[in-house]
């Protein structure tokens, strides 16, 4: 019979630069949680010119127009709820600090953030791969089939995800012209 094994080091046991494994977690959390603070101060700071600006541009003006509607429906609750969508996770800050969200809310609810979300990809990264790792001692064809799949799997929803916007510009294109 298989048994799944528990592929996360002991939380006491030098891990990384020999601080123990929770420690590391905790400082990765607390860096998170101050990166979201430069972030908010940041986009503060820019207010409009965040249009403008390097990250703006680079992220399109549409883009941040969406995430500016989230943030105006949503306030504080949307900066918890960045943490769990990608891409939203990075931009959401800095319109919430361009748009004014009040800073007490955003404090609370982007430290809420870092200890719901982080200790799962903490935990569950670490576990994939250790677990990977160890799968890879044990078999490594078994674990080069796992990685092709892993990484052919990726790049299939990276491609559905471009047609499927394509379309979209495509159909919206078609109805501009049309009226």
């Amino acid at each position: 019979m298989w048994h799944a094994l528990i592929a996360v080091p002991a939380p006491t046991e030098p891990y990384w630069l020999n601080l123990p494994y929770w420690l590391v977690g905790a400082i990765l959390i607390l860096a998170l949680f101050g990166a979201f603070q430069v972030y908010y101060w940041v986009g503060r700071r820019l207010g409009e010119r965040l249009y403008d600006s390097r990250v703006g541009v680079r992220f399109g003006r549409e883009r941040i127009q969406k995430v500016e509607r989230v943030v105006e429906r949503w306030g504080a609750l949307a900066v918890y709820g960045c943490f769990w969508v990608p891409m939203l996770r990075h931009t959401l800050p800095w319109v919430a600090g361009a748009l004014r969200v009040s800073y007490p809310w955003y404090v609370v609810a982007s430290a809420l953030g870092c200890l719901t979300w982080a200790p799962l990809w903490w935990f569950g990264g670490t576990a994939a791969v250790f677990g990977w790792l160890e799968l890879a001692r044990r078999s490594p064809a078994t674990a080069a089939v796992v990685a092709v799949a892993v990484v052919a799997l990726v790049a299939w929803l990276v491609i559905r995800r471009r047609k499927r916007r394509r379309a979209a510009a495509a159909s919206s294109e078609d109805e501009a012209l049309a009226s």
